[in-house]
């Protein structure tokens, strides 16, 4: 019974988390955006103390019911490791117990915690679970969700429906899809050869959360005077933490996903009080090393506190002429979105999960490519700009790295200033007059001023008014002027209200 309970709330929280990242339309995240939100590592990056404590508290409880129930990436190996199984008999008793290999768990832990601490995200977070999946669901999972949404929109379109609409399918970054592509076959390996090798070998949050759960108040317990050591229990741990012949579990790799239980005819696997509980901190083989990694986490916990403190509508110009896209201009600083506050505050609590990159309707955000920020999300605006009435992006994150703003919020935000170059404008190179940037500027910053200063009549070129100029990207996007624009969007360190 429990394990068939905990199967329907893993698969509700697997598809609805992936759902949260697949969706284009930005119908879900209202629904749905409080899964990101209890992820642990972005729990505590956006200091939300509510969620680490209830994570804190279940795993004191319960054990590491947060990686079979909660984190998605856990579930996905499940997933995985459950096809495995049903390919052949033999494969339904495929485990066997291995011991922990404590020394590249907490090596791994000891330098995650102060690489994350010292603001070196783009390295800690290769390894985070969420953000891990998140990378896979967005580079992966969604340009296939979204073919399959084309397919269909193509096949009502044939029938006069509108159900469905098209959109478009397209890869933010090369780097990003490579880490995820070989990130994604790593742990698929692993999972199906092995069940929970990755959580329990490689995966932070699962260190840590196992030093908890080792002194967990319930668990699947062993009654030995039950137990006929037929090794069924042990056949059927994905997380290979029970030895049956010492009819002993490794409570800080076990997952509770309640195999054990089911698996045993004798009923000697249940779930429910450790008999040792109380006294596992004297009675433990290893309780000076226990001291020493406990000490090093609440530690590593502090630095973490203190580091967490400090699309195009369509493909074609009015349905004539195709699109050319321009060339990606080389900002002195990144942009990143109104609500991030500052460049180093959404550096430091981003963690790389791509959410909102998905989410943006105007593909505005890509993932980055540079190795200080690596794989974090930067604006861009070749594709589209970032419309002052939009504001998703800040209500979906959920590591604080983008603070919720309201519309009215943003319109007053400047996260960047337009910068002109004459000699790419057009009004100069083809002798043609234009004023595009001026046109759009939602901001009424740009205006057109004479060429020549001394003579009224001569082309009108733009000039920006930087205290009112917001940084939308609109001047930058609408820009007829290629391979480079005559106008492009210079990020700023600290956000500015006007």
């Amino acid at each position: 019974m429990l394990r068939k309970i905990r199967i329907s709330l893993a698969v509700f929280v697997f598809i609805s988390i992936t759902l949260l990242f697949l969706d284009f339309t930005g119908t879900l995240h209202a629904w749905l955006g409080w899964m990101a939100k209890i992820q642990f590592l972005p729990a505590i990056l956006a200091l939300n103390l509510g969620v680490i404590i209830l994570l804190t508290v279940i795993t004191l409880l319960f054990g590491r019911v947060y990686c079979s129930v909660i984190c998605p990436l856990g579930i996905m190996q499940d997933i995985i490791s459950w096809i495995h199984g049903k390919t052949k008999k033999k494969n339904r008793f495929r485990f066997k117990y291995s011991p922990a290999k404590k020394w590249l768990r907490y090596l791994l832990l000891g330098a995650f915690v102060p690489v994350l601490a010292l603001g070196a995200n783009a390295v800690a977070l290769l390894i985070a679970p969420y953000s891990t999946f998140g990378r896979i669901a967005t580079n992966l999972f969604s340009p296939i969700y979204r073919l399959c949404n084309n397919g269909l929109a193509w096949i009502a379109e044939r029938v006069d429906s509108y159900m469905f609409y098209s959109t478009e399918v397209w890869v933010g970054s090369i780097s990003s899809l490579v880490v995820a592509a070989v990130t994604f076959v790593i742990i698929f390996i692993l999972a199906w050869k092995n069940g929970r090798t990755w959580c329990n070998t490689i995966c932070p949050v699962g260190t840590l959360l196992g030093v908890l759960s080792r002194f967990s108040l319930l668990a699947p317990v062993i009654d030995k005077e039950k137990c006929r050591k037929c090794g069924l229990c042990e056949k059927q741990c994905k997380a290979s933490c029970i030895n049956s012949t010492e009819e002993e579990i490794d409570y800080s790799r076990c997952v509770a996903c309640m195999n054990c239980i089911d698996s045993c005819k004798e009923g000697a696997v249940k779930f429910g009080v450790r008999k040792r509980f109380f006294a596992s901190a004297q009675n433990d083989k290893e309780n000076q090393n226990d001291k020493g990694r406990r000490a090093f986490i609440t530690s590593g916990a502090l630095l973490v506190g203190a580091a967490a403190k400090a699309q195009v509508e369509s493909k074609v110009d009015g349905g004539l002429a195709e699109v050319s896209y321009a060339t990606k201009p080389e900002r002195k600083l990144p942009m990143v979105p109104a609500g991030s506050v500052s460049l180093r505050n959404f550096e430091n609590h981003c963690v790389a999960c791509q959410l909102c990159i998905n989410a943006c309707p105007n593909n505005v955000l890509r993932p980055s490519s540079s190795l200080h920020n690596f794989m974090q999300p930067e604006m861009n605006y070749d594709k589209g700009y970032c419309r002052p009435e939009c504001n998703i992006c800040s209500q979906i994150c959920p590591a604080g790295a983008i603070r919720p703003i309201s519309i009215e919020e943003k319109t007053a935000i400047q996260i960047g200033i337009a910068v002109i170059n004459l000699d790419n404008c057009v009004v100069n190179t083809n002798k043609v007059n234009c004023g595009n940037c001026a046109r759009h500027c939602p901001a009424e910053a740009i205006t057109m001023v004479p060429q020549d200063p001394s003579n009224e009549n001569s082309r009108k070129i733009p000039a920006v008014n930087e205290q009112k100029c917001i940084g939308c990207g609109a001047c930058e996007n609408l820009c007829p002027a290629r391979p480079f624009t005559a106008i492009h969007v210079e990020g700023i360190e600290v956000h500015k209200t006007r």
